[in-house]
């Protein structure tokens, strides 16, 4: 490869963009598909759960993408496999008048390439960039995946809105949209068929089989394992979480279902400009401040700044239910403080992360796709739809607003904050 592209990788920009479309569908777009295909709140939320089972799993994985190699050919191949996938999806939607299960299995087998595709992408990336190289092009990286998720969960969505409008029939105009997103999937396939470049560092391979892999997993974990305080650590990391886990897909809910059944009946539209568009604005805000400030000042010092914010977003929507938002503007108020609750608040829990993982993570761009972090999550994000049914939503919420509480209540009595967490 010359010089010049080595200097100038543009493909740095569109390959983690494209890889954000399918990982946003099935993370944040899926519990809509199937709220609009006549499925039960509790069912969405056990089916959507389960989508994260590749990203809890992708450790697994890690050694077989290695041992393949050649991660250029790789990507390649897994784009188009993607683009399949979403025009397969896109048929589902004409084609079964019952189709819960057909779109669980279309967006599972997303979810799969989307987690492998993740992990060539990394893996190319280290070969292609020095680490020098590589904190340079971290920031556009950011910039154009947290871009992306806006495009695919807000513009997407209510692209999607806008068409049931026009047709008044909600299978064709998902069945338009996931076709539209398989063409935009199908331009980066192409451009990176000529963008992407030969490594210029050493590509090897390492050979090892599936029960290999899980060997070295255990092995991980027997380590982990060692660590003092591991269990400490992991219960306040999934007692932290747990609000935005029992969160993450109630507050669709709570927005979608009708007022009839506690909702505020919001159209999809409004859903993707609220959550889809100014919810991950915020987000992203909150990461980026959260993780510039913990760039300045000793994280033990700032811990309770960001941990009771983390657990306040579910006050906001109990909030909601004893008094509904008056305009969308309103709502998107609201929306944004509980998004950048989430976002600055998460850059607490990747100390646990590291303490547990090491430095495995160190450089990634999504927490939520983190193994440990998804499954932590998995389990209440899946139970949340059953909650909701069988509580209403404002008892749900002032049970996840508690359990903001008792997590505080842990860190502090175990005091494991002073015992895990290591000045850089």
């Amino acid at each position: 490869m010359s010089e010049k592209s080595r200097k100038r990788p543009w493909w740095v920009a569109t390959l983690f963009a494209a890889e954000e479309i399918p990982a946003s569908i099935v993370t944040y777009v899926a519990v809509l598909m199937f709220l609009q295909t006549d499925t039960s709140p509790a069912t969405s939320t056990f089916y959507c759960g389960l989508l994260f089972l590749p990203w809890v799993l992708k450790s697994f994985l890690r050694n077989r993408v290695r041992a393949l190699g050649h991660f250029r050919y790789q990507l390649q191949w897994l784009e188009l496999a993607l683009v399949a996938t979403m025009m397969a999806l896109a048929f589902s939607f004409l084609r079964y008048t019952h189709q819960t299960f057909a779109l669980f299995f279309g967006l599972f087998v997303l979810s799969f390439l989307s987690a492998w595709h993740e992990l060539a992408a990394r893996m190319y990336y280290e070969r292609m960039l020095r680490p020098y190289e590589q904190k340079y092009y971290n920031t556009p990286k950011i910039i154009f995946s947290q871009s992306t998720v806006v495009l695919t969960y807000g513009l997407f969505i209510m692209m999607v809105g806008a068409l049931q409008v026009i047709y008044r029939r909600i299978p064709r105009s998902w069945n338009e949209g996931c076709y539209l997103m398989a063409g935009l999937l199908l331009l980066f396939a192409i451009w990176h068929m000529f963008s992407l470049q030969r490594p210029h560092i050493a590509d090897p391979r390492e050979h090892g089989s599936a029960l290999g892999a899980v060997r070295d997993e255990i092995r991980v974990i027997d380590r982990i394992r060692h660590k003092p305080h591991w269990r400490q650590t992991v219960v306040a990391l999934a007692l932290l979480l747990l609000p935005q886990s029992l969160m993450f897909y109630s507050r669709v809910l709570f927005l979608y279902l009708p007022k009839s059944d506690g909702g505020l009946g919001c159209t999809i539209q409004e859903i993707g400009f609220a959550q889809g568009a100014v919810g991950v604005i915020a987000f992203s805000i909150g990461i980026l401040l959260g993780r510039q400030l913990l760039r300045w000042v000793d994280v033990r010092r700032v811990f309770w700044w960001m941990a009771i914010p983390l657990g306040l977003s579910p006050l906001l929507y109990l909030l909601m239910c004893y008094e509904p938002p008056s305009s969308l503007m309103v709502l998107c108020m609201a929306t944004f403080q509980a998004q950048f609750f989430f976002g600055f608040g998460l850059n607490v829990t990747m100390m646990f992360v590291r303490y547990i993982s090491g430095n495995r993570y160190r450089n990634t761009i999504n927490y939520l796709y983190i193994p440990l972090v998804a499954t932590v999550m998995l389990p209440a994000m899946a139970a949340s739809g059953w909650m909701v049914e069988h509580l209403g939503f404002r008892l749900f919420f002032l049970i996840d607003t508690a359990t903001a509480l008792l997590a505080w209540l842990y860190v502090y009595v175990t005091k494991i904050k002073c015992k895990v967490f290591i000045k850089e």
